[in-house]
């Protein structure tokens, strides 16, 4: 009993990825190695549920005025708009990154953006998958709070 107490305390200190290599006896990797749109791919969620987390957090409301909420932050627009201003912000390491999303060859088009801003949007997602996968979580959250603040989202 001792035993299964200590691995559960062992574990809420621990973050989400940490628990899922631990329980799924995933390998460590470079993540600056990683083709940028599989980083934009697991971007894309890690960057929404971010978005979902602190608007639900914040209000409770009913779930399609959420979702508009949530739509406002995480369109193509949105992040093309968000990563223009996050970019003095970027360590070149992060700026790397972000150019090899935004560079790449995406095989989809967002629906309501130019092809410019999907782009930009790509990078933002490489970005964020990056950050997300290397447990840069203090730095997702930051990033997210001024690219909130740029859109004026409050």
């Amino acid at each position: 009993m001792q035993k299964i107490e200590a691995e559960m305390e062992q574990r809420a200190e621990q973050n989400l990825t940490q628990i899922l290599d631990t329980t799924f006896a995933l390998p460590s990797k470079d993540w600056k190695q990683y083709a940028p749109l599989t980083l934009a791919y697991i971007g894309d969620a890690a960057y929404e549920l971010v978005i979902r987390t602190i608007l639900v957090k914040r209000e409770d409301i009913q779930t399609q005025k959420l979702h508009q909420r949530v739509t406002r932050c995480v369109s193509a627009k949105a992040q093309a708009r968000m990563i223009a201003a996050l970019l003095p912000e970027l360590s070149e390491e992060e700026a790397a990154i972000y150019r090899r999303g935004r560079n790449s060859k995406p095989y989809t088009k967002a629906k309501n953006a130019t092809m410019a801003e999907h782009l930009e949007a790509t990078g933002f997602e490489a970005l964020m998958g990056y950050l997300y996968l290397d447990g840069q979580f203090a730095r997702m959250a930051e990033l997210a709070a001024k690219g909130l603040d740029a859109l004026q989202v409050k």
